[in-house]
C-alpha cells in the first residue's frame, strides 16, 4: 500500500502544470490577501454590508435593481465608450461574500450588428478589467482550445473572464481562501 501512494505521488508530481497553476500556487504561497472588488464591495462582507453598501451608491443613482437573475444593475465606462449594462449578486460561505458573478452585455445589441457582437464585448470587459485590476490577466484555454477565458490571480483573489454566450460575457471573482475554481465549475455543471 505504501509503494502504490509513493509511486501515485511521484506520477502526479511529474504532470506538467499549466501557468495557471503556477500563479495561482505562487499567489496562494504569497500570503496577499486581496478583498477588494469594485465600487467598496469585498470578499467576506457580511449580507447586511453588501446589501448597505448597495443601498448607499443606489441613493447616488449608481446602482439601481435589474431585470436579470443577478440583480444589481451597474453602467460602468467601457474603454470603446459603448453603453454597458453589468449585472451582478455574490454568493456567500457561512454568511460572507466569497464568489462574485458578473454579467455584461450591451443593451444594443441585435443580430447582424458587428458593433455589439461578443468579442467586442469581450474586448471592452477585459478592458474594463484590466483599467480596475492591472494587466495580470493572461490566456487560458482547455485541452482542444475550444473554450478560452482570461484570467488574473492577485494573492486570494482570482478574476476569470469569459464568452459566456452570443450576447454576454461573464466575469467570477472568486477568494480562493474559500473554494477553489474547481469546486465551482462543479457547481455550474450540476446546476
Amino acid at each position: 500500500m505504501f509503494y502504490f501512494i509513493a509511486i501515485t505521488a511521484v506520477v502526479m508530481a511529474c504532470q506538467p502544470k499549466t501557468e495557471f497553476d503556477r500563479v495561482k500556487e505562487k499567489e496562494l504561497a504569497s500570503g496577499k490577501v486581496v478583498e477588494e472588488l469594485f465600487l467598496d464591495l469585498k470578499f467576506g462582507m457580511d449580507r447586511k454590508e453588501f446589501f448597505g453598501t448597495c443601498w448607499e451608491w443606489n441613493k447616488k443613482g449608481v446602482l439601481t435593481n435589474g431585470s436579470h437573475y443577478l440583480q444589481v444593475l451597474y453602467k460602468p465606462e467601457v474603454p470603446s465608450g459603448k453603453e454597458v449594462n453589468m449585472h451582478f449578486y455574490p454568493a456567500f460561505e457561512e454568511g460572507r461574500l466569497f464568489f462574485m458573478p458578473i454579467e455584461f452585455s450591451y443593451p444594443g445589441w441585435f443580430p447582424g450588428n458587428e458593433e455589439f457582437e461578443v468579442d467586442r464585448l469581450m474586448e471592452d470587459v477585459v478592458g474594463l478589467m484590466e483599467t480596475w485590476y492591472g494587466d495580470s490577466f493572461f490566456e487560458v484555454s482547455n485541452k482542444n482550445k475550444s473554450v478560452k477565458a482570461m484570467v488574473s490571480v492577485e494573492g486570494n483573489r482570482l478574476i476569470r473572464i469569459f464568452k459566456k454566450s452570443m450576447t454576454s460575457v461573464r466575469v467570477e471573482m472568486l477568494d480562493l481562501r474559500v473554494k477553489d475554481i474547481s469546486d465551482m465549475i462543479k457547481m455550474e455543471d450540476e446546476a
